[in-house]
């Protein structure tokens, strides 16, 4: 067992936890015992949580937890960021101080976490090394929207003579989905609101209001056709796309099912894909704006925030 240093052996440390399931009420910052890394594990520092609409959503009632597999108490978030300072028996690829980023399943709001190195978000955890030209804030963006970007393109697959309708595109998985299907070579209308137009823009998407009549302005700025559509928030994008002729297999949502399209998920990302995501904004190839961070203390109101859906990038914890 290796320590970073003597700070590390605290025998308590601060969670975000919570004892019922409901809205933003139920955050509660607690001073629990800091936890040892064993076999083939280690112990980040967290010094960023990003937070994810999956968190407060699958948080917010006992129906929708179970269907996530969570149980009370339970912790708060999934995207993290810090330093390794505690190593066991069984871990060669990382050293203490490394600073790395990942995703722990409903627990990523702490000081520390246990993350396993031959895991996956939802067992055990994810970690990877951060490029020296990230940090730490924009780390603990990454896993999540990542790698459920990452999936949504892998079933549109975008390339250079497509035109994507993005649905949502100016929140946190939009920002991702947007850049990358622009690097791949294709024009990109986003979906959003009046206020968020010069956002899109900035990313490279051409935006389009959300709401009645979406299809008619979409065909009204792209006469030649849409190839391919991603919707990011629910089902008006991807009715939209069908209304306009794309193939339901080049259509995918994230946040609804329809039947005869594909949804996206995170979890069938490849580690490659979201280690590629990292070179990219490390070579400042992609961009990701951090909308607003706050100090933990204040989680509620980071995460009424973030749950309003309409912030223009992320929603950082600084821990």
């Amino acid at each position: 067992m290796q320590n970073l240093s003597d700070k590390s052996l605290a025998s308590r440390s601060r969670a975000v936890q919570l004892d019922s399931f409901g809205g933003t009420e139920v955050l509660n910052l607690r001073e629990v015992p800091v936890p040892q890394a064993g076999m083939g594990q280690l112990r980040v520092r967290v010094t960023a949580a990003g937070l994810n609409p999956m968190d407060w959503f699958m948080t917010s009632d006992a129906e929708t937890a179970a269907r996530f597999g969570l149980s009370l108490p339970t912790g708060f978030g999934t995207d993290y960021a810090g330093v390794v300072d505690q190593i066991a028996d069984g871990v060669t690829e990382f050293a203490v101080g490394d600073r790395v980023y990942g995703g722990a399943f409903s627990r990523a709001v702490a000081d520390f976490i246990i993350v396993e190195t031959a895991g996956t978000i939802v067992q055990g955890g994810t970690v990877h090394h951060t490029p020296d030209s990230i940090d730490d804030r924009t780390a603990a963006t990454l896993t999540i929207a990542g790698c459920t970007a990452a999936a949504a393109l892998a079933i549109i697959n975008p390339r250079p003579g497509d035109t994507v309708l993005i649905g949502g595109a100016a929140g946190g998985v939009g920002v991702f989905a947007v850049q990358l299907a622009r690097l791949a070579g294709a024009r990109v209308i986003g979906t959003g609101s009046t206020a968020s137009s010069d956002f899109l823009r900035s990313l490279g998407a051409e935006p389009v209001a959300y709401g009645d009549g979406l299809a008619g302005r979409v065909r009204s700025l792209a006469p030649g056709g849409v190839t391919a559509a991603v919707d990011l928030h629910g089902t008006e994008t991807a009715q939209a796309a069908r209304e306009l002729g794309v193939a339901d297999a080049r259509i995918t949502t994230i946040a609804a099912q329809i039947d005869g399209i594909t949804p996206a998920n995170g979890a069938d990302a490849a580690p490659a894909d979201l280690e590629k995501i990292a070179r990219l904004v490390a070579t400042n190839e992609l961009r990701v704006p951090v909308a607003a961070s706050f100090p933990v203390e204040q989680i509620r109101a980071a995460v009424e925030l973030q749950a309003g859906r309409h912030v223009k990038g992320k929603v950082v914890i600084d821990l």
